[in-house]
C-alpha cells in the first residue's frame, strides 16, 4: 500500500504503514502514544518503524471452543516477531454455543462491530483473527471485511474423536442420537453418565460437520487462511505451528497491504459454496456466507446455493451427513484434498492470504483415505448437501440439509402439528397424548431472527417420545428457526419471511396439510389461496421482546433469513 492510499479509516497513511500515523509524528498525541506503550516494557525500537500486528483473540472461559486459543495466540506472536514485526494482542467479545443464551446469532452481529470498531480505530497494519465457536468465525470475517484493513484467520480447530464403550464419538450428532435413545428408554443413566464423560474430551470446537467446522472450512475455500488451515485437530502441534506460520505472513501483508477486499471475490464465494455443497456444510453456512457478501456489496441470493447444490457432488463423509469425523478429515489430506478434488468447479484464480491462487495451493494436494474424501465421479450424492425450497409457505425460500434427512421423507404430505413457541414445544412434546404420528408434520413458530428473538438452533424438534419408543427416529419438522450443523434429520430452517414478521409459517394451523417435495424444491401449505389470505390479514403481530439497549436495536434493525441476518445499516450497497 502506497503512502497515498487510504486506510479503512479514510485517514491518510504514511510510510505505507497505518500504525505510523499513531507513532510517527513528533506531536503531543504521538508522543503519548509512545509513552504509554513504553509503559508496558517495550522500547521505541521495538515498535518504531515495524508493522503492528493485532491478535484479534476471542478466547474466553465461557467458550470453551476457544478456550485453548491463548495458547494459539502465543504461537501467533511467535511468527510476527520473527518476521519483524510487533503484536499486540487484543480481546473482543466471545460467543460460546453451548453456555450462551437464548443463542449466540443474537449477538453475531454485535461481536462483527466489535472486531470491525477495534480493528479501525487502533495503530493496526495486519490483523490476525482467532475464532473457533461456531458464531466467533463469521463475526471475525465480517467485522474484518468491514474494516479492509490486511487479515488472515487462525481457526482453533476440531477437538479430538469421542470414544464410548468402543464407538467412536462426535459431539452433537452423536449426543443427539443418544439422547433419544435415553428418552426411549434403550440407555441407561450409567450410560448417559458414561457419554457425558468421553464425548467432548480435549480443547476444539465440535468434531463433526457442524458449523464450526464447516464455516472454518469455508474460511479456508474463501482464501482468508493458510492452505490446510481449517481442519489440524486443536490439540494437535501443528496448530500452533499454523498460528506461528500465520503471525509471519501477517506481517508480510501488512506490507504488502493485501487486504480482504481483494480476496474476497465474487469467485471466492462462489468457491466457498461449491465447497459448502461438497463437505456437506451447516445449513447455517448460507446466512453467514450471505452476510459475509453483503458487507462487500456482491449480490448473494439465495438461489445461487441452490444453482450451485444441483452441480456440486457430496464427497466428503463426515457426520452429520457421513460417517467419519474431522481428524479423519484432516488425516485424509483435509480441505485441499477436498477442494483439489473439486478444482474442475473452482475458480482456480482467486487470490489468498498467502499471495497464492486456490489452483496453486492445492495442486499438489493428495487424498490419502478415498472412504473419506470420495471423487466427482463417484461422490456419496449426486448434489450438494443443501437445497433452497419454494412455495406459499416460504415466499423467500427456506433450507434443508437433503444429504442428512431421510430419503422417504424428502417427498412427503402430512398434517400439521403446530407449537406455538419453543416453551409450548418442550411443554407439550412428550406428552403421551400428543395428537402425533410418524407421517404429522411438526410445525414450529416464534423461533426465527425476531420472533425468539436471535433465530436460535431449536429447529431440529426433538421427536416425540410416544413415537421414539415405537422406534420412529424421523419425522418431518418445519420452523424458521436454526439447528446446530452437528444435527440430522428431516428438517426444514429459515423459513422466511418468519413467522413473528407476518410469513406464512405464522397461519398454518394444526390439521393443515403440508407438503414436502425436496427434488421439486417445494414447501406448501395446502390451503385455498383465499383462505390464506383472509388467515394473514387477520394475523397481529407481537409484542416486541426488547424495548431499549442491544436488543431493541436488533429488533429495529435485524434482517430476515434470506438475507443474512445482519443488520440492515451494516450492509454496503
Amino acid at each position: 500500500m502506497s503512502a497515498t492510499e487510504t486506510k479503512a479509516s479514510g485517514e491518510k497513511t504514511q510510510n505505507g504503514l497505518r500504525s505510523r500515523d499513531w507513532f510517527g509524528p513528533n506531536d503531543l498525541r504521538a508522543m503519548t502514544a509512545r509513552a504509554y506503550l513504553r509503559s508496558e516494557g517495550f522500547s521505541e525500537q521495538v515498535f518504531y518503524g515495524k508493522p503492528v500486528v493485532g491478535i484479534c483473540n476471542s478466547w474466553s472461559e465461557l467458550t470453551t471452543c476457544n478456550a485453548h486459543l491463548r495458547q494459539v495466540a502465543e504461537a501467533v506472536k511467535r511468527g510476527v516477531w520473527a518476521a519483524g514485526g510487533f503484536p499486540l494482542e487484543f480481546p473482543t467479545i466471545s460467543l460460546g454455543e453451548v453456555l450462551m443464551k437464548p443463542t449466540t446469532m443474537l449477538y453475531r452481529n454485535l461481536m462483527a462491530m466489535d472486531v470491525e470498531e477495534c480493528i479501525r480505530a487502533y495503530p493496526l497494519d495486519a490483523v490476525v483473527l482467532l475464532c473457533g465457536c461456531d458464531k466467533t468465525t463469521p463475526a471475525q470475517l465480517m467485522g474484518a471485511a468491514s474494516a479492509d484493513v490486511p487479515a488472515i484467520m487462525v481457526p482453533g480447530g476440531p477437538m479430538l474423536r469421542g470414544v464410548w464403550r468402543g464407538q467412536e464419538l462426535g459431539s452433537g450428532t452423536d449426543s443427539r442420537r443418544l439422547w433419544n435413545d435415553r428418552r426411549s428408554g434403550a440407555l441407561s443413566d450409567e450410560a448417559w453418565c458414561e457419554v457425558e464423560s468421553c464425548i467432548a474430551r480435549s480443547p476444539g470446537h465440535c468434531m463433526v460437520m457442524g458449523t464450526a467446522s464447516t464455516m472454518t472450512s469455508l474460511v479456508e475455500a474463501l482464501g482468508m487462511t493458510l492452505p490446510g488451515a481449517a481442519n489440524i485437530p486443536a490439540a494437535d502441534s501443528r496448530r500452533l505451528a499454523c498460528g506461528e506460520e500465520s503471525g509471519r505472513r501477517a506481517v508480510e501483508m501488512a506490507r504488502e497491504g493485501l487486504r480482504p477486499s481483494q480476496i474476497l471475490t465474487r469467485e471466492a464465494f462462489e468457491n466457498a459454496i461449491r465447497t459448502d455443497m461438497a463437505i456437506g456444510g451447516s445449513t447455517n453456512a448460507i446466512i453467514h456466507l450471505t452476510a459475509f457478501a453483503g458487507r462487500l456489496g456482491i449480490p448473494l441470493p439465495i438461489e445461487r446455493f441452490d444453482e450451485f447444490s444441483r452441480t456440486t457432488p457430496f464427497i466428503t463423509n463426515i457426520k452429520p451427513s457421513g460417517a467419519y469425523l474431522m481428524e479423519d478429515l484432516y488425516y485424509a489430506g483435509g480441505l485441499p484434498a477436498v477442494m483439489k478434488e473439486l478444482a474442475p468447479l473452482l475458480h482456480a484464480g482467486a487470490l489468498t492470504v498467502n499471495g497464492k491462487t486456490i489452483g496453486e495451493n492445492v495442486a499438489a494436494a493428495e487424498c490419502f483415505n478415498r472412504a473419506v474424501i470420495k471423487t466427482l465421479k463417484a461422490p456419496i450424492h449426486p448434489e450438494g448437501g443443501t437445497v433452497i425450497l419454494r412455495g406459499n409457505l416460504a415466499p423467500c425460500g427456506a433450507v434443508i440439509k437433503q444429504t442428512a434427512a431421510s430419503p422417504q421423507l424428502e417427498k412427503h404430505v402430512g398434517r400439521a402439528v403446530v407449537f406455538e413457541n419453543y416453551d409450548d414445544l418442550m411443554a407439550r412434546v412428550d406428552d403421551p397424548e400428543l395428537d402425533v404420528s410418524e407421517d404429522s408434520v411438526m410445525v414450529l413458530r416464534s423461533a426465527g431472527p425476531k420472533g425468539a428473538p436471535g433465530m436460535p438452533e431449536w429447529g431440529d424438534l426433538p421427536i416425540p417420545t410416544k413415537l421414539l419408543k415405537a422406534g420412529v427416529r424421523d419425522i418431518v419438522r418445519i420452523s424458521d428457526a436454526r439447528m446446530s450443523g452437528t444435527a440430522y434429520g428431516t428438517v426444514v430452517l429459515h423459513v422466511s419471511p418468519e413467522s413473528a414478521a407476518g410469513g406464512p409459517l405464522a397461519v398454518v394451523r394444526n390439521g393443515d396439510q403440508i407438503e414436502l417435495d425436496v427434488a421439486a424444491r417445494r414447501l406448501e401449505l395446502r390451503v385455498p389461496e383465499a383462505e390464506l389470505q383472509q388467515r394473514l390479514r387477520s394475523w397481529q403481530p407481537p409484542a416486541p421482546h426488547y424495548t431499549r439497549g442491544y436488543g431493541r436495536m436488533y429488533l429495529d434493525h435485524i434482517l430476515q433469513a434470506h438475507e443474512g441476518c445482519d443488520f440492515d445499516f451494516l450492509r454496503r450497497d
